[in-house]
């Protein structure tokens, strides 16, 4: 009792510390075995797959930990990820997530250096890659003695730009798979589908042209050759096919 008289303050102070220790161990517990992450949803991706955001976001320490999550990333956004301008991650509930990616809007690429240089709309290069990213067409045909990350490509005609996205956009609208955007010296656009190359011409009225091509194509699945497509237009409808190996032949 003297012991208990003397240390009084201390005791009670130990046992609150105990009390404060044990409840937070508990909690800890509760919170590591009732807010474990077993569903992830991802939107917007192209770039990377599911499994590739998830485990960026869920990287470190308690990633697979919703609270710990929620902390995390409380009122930030993921950045500094090639391809990416920013991530959100939601808290749907203690056992899910969504993950909302925003992607960067990249019309091509060019290689240079033994890299591929991804640019935008305005023709900045906004990242570089050892690897070839799916679903972006190389861009051939520009001429540059340099490039510099951030800085717009060097090439005197600007208007290219535009005329990529154009192209991009469209054949993304109509499901095209393009290998290579190619631009002759004559300004004449080409497109390479595997073996096929389809001859757009100028770039001009590519609409009507472009939406033209998922009926030809599949006809030409197993063929090699180029697509005229340069004397299109909504009147005249003028398509041919020459196949490397043999003689033109007109496609209605």
């Amino acid at each position: 009792m003297k012991f208990f008289k003397n240390h009084k303050t201390q005791i009670i102070i130990w046992g609150l510390v105990s009390l404060i220790l044990i409840g937070l161990v508990i909690a800890f517990i509760y919170i590591s075995v009732n807010y474990k992450i077993t569903t992830v949803y991802v939107d917007g991706n192209s770039h990377y797959s599911d499994e590739e955001i998830r485990d960026i976001v869920m990287d470190g320490a308690f990633g697979d930990n919703s609270f710990f999550l929620s902390l995390k990333y409380k009122d930030k956004s993921i950045e500094d990820i090639p391809f990416i301008a920013k991530m959100d991650v939601a808290v749907v509930d203690p056992n899910t997530i969504r993950i909302k990616v925003y992607e960067k809007a990249i019309a091509g690429c060019v290689e240079y250096l033994d890299n591929y240089m991804y640019f935008d709309k305005d023709g900045v290069v906004i990242e570089s890659s050892d690897h070839k990213g799916t679903g972006i067409p190389i861009v051939t045909g520009l001429e540059f003695d340099h490039i510099i990350l951030r800085e717009p490509l060097p090439i005197d005609n600007n208007e290219v730009f535009g005329a990529i996205l154009n192209i991009t956009q469209l054949t993304e609208k109509y499901e095209l798979s393009v290998d290579k955007i190619h631009f002759s010296k004559d300004g004449s656009v080409f497109l390479y589908f595997k073996n096929v190359r389809v001859n757009l011409g100028q770039p001009s009225d590519m609409d009507e042209k472009i939406m033209r091509l998922p009926k030809i194509l599949p006809s030409l699945e197993y063929r090699k050759g180029i697509l005229r497509m340069e004397n299109y237009t909504e009147d005249t409808q003028n398509v041919s096919f020459e196949p490397d190996d043999d003689e033109s032949e007109a496609i209605g």
